[in-house]
């Protein structure tokens, strides 16, 4: 009998193993196992971490900047290392055969004129100084003036140059020659105009501000500590004495004798009646006619008028010279970092002078003087 239930509990527990599931019972809950709850770090500890946090930032941007830096400095380096290696200057044909020797050279003076021993005027002057196919020179000057050390540099080395390779030169005046402008002109054995140039503005001007009122306003006062009364004089915050303002005329009108002297000396129709000359040299600008009239100029023309000129006086044919122009050489690569790195048009040493007490042969409305 116990074998018989044996069997039976077998066939019993097997046929209950096979039964389907019941899907209608509910299933098993899930055990949920609580953590330890973390005890807050206060206020003191998020306010050390956001420190932390912000030191690390400056750190990181600190030494982003000096490798920047460097890496600036070396491009700049190799730049210029490049830049001299490569021909200072190019030429560019204007006209004439360019399978001619001999050569018209146009050299270029625009813009604010200031002191640059190794700028581009310079390197214009030291290449054709260097070329004994340059027969002639044309000066083309497009400038409002500038520094006075600026223009009386320059001028000088026009006049060597002149002298050194004995050959004549020609000026040729763009939309501006006034002031230091005309200053350098000087050199020119015949000057030309374009009808609608702007030229003259013979005197000097040392630009001066005076912000002390505007210093007791906001509370600023100046306390100098100076080895003499006169060390700081031109000082904007301090009012301009008596004393100040006559040692500032003498300068002013020492430079301007000189710039007087230089165009007589250039113009020799101003040598021989000197007060012709102080009659138009007020500072005022004259248009071509007016300065062609008032002696200051010998013809009225473009550039093309000069550059014939200037052929006529070396001799030859024009069909047996040609005339060039110059311009930078520089590599293509070391075009580009020049645009990555010197992006800003603004240049800074110009800013920087035209807010300096210096003496300027430049006209007054591009000083800000007023």
């Amino acid at each position: 009998m116990s074998n018989t239930n044996d069997i039976f509990n077998v066939q019993d527990n097997n046929q209950q193993f096979k039964q389907p599931p019941n899907f209608n019972q509910t299933p098993p809950q899930p055990i949920y196992i609580q953590m330890p709850q973390q005890k807050s770090m206060g206020c003191g500890f998020l306010i050390m971490q956001l420190l932390a946090g912000v030191a690390s930032f400056v750190v990181c941007g600190v030494l982003c900047l000096v490798v920047l830096g460097a890496i600036g400095a070396t491009m700049s380096t190799s730049i210029e290392e490049l830049s001299q290696k490569e021909k200072p200057l190019s030429e560019k044909l204007i006209s004439g055969d360019a399978k001619a020797q001999n050569k018209i050279a146009v050299l270029t003076i625009s813009g604010i004129i200031q002191t640059e021993e190794d700028g581009y005027i310079v390197k214009q002057i030291r290449t054709i100084s260097k070329d004994h196919n340059v027969k002639a020179v044309v000066l083309r000057v497009d400038s409002p003036g500038g520094t006075i050390s600026g223009s009386d540099y320059y001028l000088n080395l026009l006049k060597k140059l002149k002298a050194s390779r004995d050959i004549p030169v020609v000026v040729s005046m763009g939309s501006v020659a006034a002031s230091g402008g005309y200053y350098v002109s000087m050199v020119g054995d015949e000057i030309f105009a374009e009808p609608t140039t702007v030229t003259g503005s013979i005197g000097v001007i040392i630009p001066l501000f005076n912000a002390a009122d505007l210093c007791k306003k906001l509370g600023v006062e100046s306390t100098p500590i100076t080895s003499g009364p006169l060390k700081n004089m031109g000082s904007l915050t301090e009012p301009l004495s008596e004393d100040e303002r006559k040692i500032w005329q003498k300068l002013v009108d020492d430079n301007f004798a000189q710039f007087k002297s230089v165009i007589r000396e250039g113009r020799k129709n101003f040598d021989q009646n000197p007060e012709e000359l102080d009659k138009i040299a007020t500072g005022q600008v004259y248009n071509a006619t007016e300065a062609k009239d008032n002696g200051l100029i010998d013809e009225i023309g473009f550039i093309d008028d000069a550059i014939e000129k200037a052929i006529s006086l070396t001799g030859l044919s024009e069909f047996d010279v040609k005339t060039i122009k110059y311009k930078p050489k520089i590599a293509f690569l070391g075009t580009l970092m020049e645009n990555r790195f010197n992006a800003n048009p603004i240049d800074a040493k110009a800013v920087s002078n035209l807010t300096t007490p210096q003496v300027y042969l430049i006209m007054p409305q591009v000083l800000p003087v007023k």
